[in-house]
């Protein structure tokens, strides 16, 4: 009996041993330095195109949009050093008989009463599209925007039917989606 109760401590002892010897845990964390990625060549967003017919009061016109990449226009940084080509957006509303009833080329200056310094440096005018018409006023939505992110400062410009030009900040909120449904 006392030879058995040798092995079984000598068993013990062997298996608490192995339990004990494992490969002790690393507590060094290494981490590759993060690396800031390296500022490209000036982005540009792509040229973009927009046709509305619509019914101002009885006349029947014309809503052209076009956006474009403006190298005349001083170029914005982010915070990384990536440069991008601030955009122009010329809107041409004609009458059905061709002639012109409104035109003009909006840049990010068009809205700098509505913008702080930040935006001013570092904004560029994004899009400017068709709304809808609201009695005798064309509606258009524009932003001005940090570039590939989503902050931006969301304006309506709004046209008379005697072609009074008017842009405020837009402060509604876009959430339902009645428009699309209909």
């Amino acid at each position: 009996m006392n030879r058995m109760i040798t092995l079984l401590a000598l068993a013990t002892a062997v298996l608490s041993m192995a339990a004990c010897g494992g490969k002790k845990e690393e507590t060094t964390i290494i981490a590759k330095k993060a690396e800031t990625k390296k500022p490209s060549s000036p982005v540009r967003m792509q040229d973009y195109e927009q046709n509305h017919e619509l019914d101002l009061g009885g006349i029947a016109l014309t809503c052209r949009i076009h956006r474009s990449a403006c190298d005349s226009l001083p170029m914005v940084t982010d915070e990384n050093g990536q440069k991008f080509v601030d955009n122009t957006i010329r809107v041409t509303i004609k009458r059905s008989d061709g002639s012109v009833f409104f035109e003009k080329t909006f840049t990010k200056k068009s809205f700098d009463g509505f913008l702080d310094d930040d935006y001013r440096r570092t904004g560029i005018l994004e899009g400017l599209v068709f709304d809808k018409v609201d009695g005798s006023v064309i509606r258009l939505a524009a932003s001005v925007s940090h570039p590939q992110t989503d902050e931006y400062l969301p304006f309506v410009v709004s046209l008379s039917k005697t072609g009074k030009l008017n842009i405020e900040r837009d402060t509604q909120l876009d959430i339902s989606s009645t428009d699309d449904a209909e």
